[in-house]
């Protein structure tokens, strides 16, 4: 995939990884887009590690979304700890 389609995927699945952990966020859009982009690089290499198969095959591949969201998730849990954690110095 190109890297405007793992963008695209990026800011997508930071979106939906928003929406499924609700409350509120230290950071605003562009934080949210970078959570994403990061996300799904992150859900990617752990499908390759993890499970030991593809788990990016195409743009409008389910695996390929599941991937980054998951990825997103675990991105955003780990900023809001990190971020929670200064902010309440």
């Amino acid at each position: 995939m190109g890297i405007i389609a793992w963008i695209l995927i990026g800011l997508l699945a930071g979106a939906i990884a928003k929406a499924l952990m609700p409350g509120k966020d230290p950071g605003g859009c562009l934080v949210t887009m970078l959570i994403g982009i990061v996300g799904g690089l992150l859900g990617g290499w752990l499908g390759k590690v993890i499970f030991g198969v593809e788990s990016i095959n195409g743009f409008f591949h389910l695996s390929t979304w599941i991937a980054a969201i998951i990825g997103s998730v675990i991105v955003l849990a780990i900023y809001r700890v990190t971020i929670g954690r200064n902010q309440g110095r």
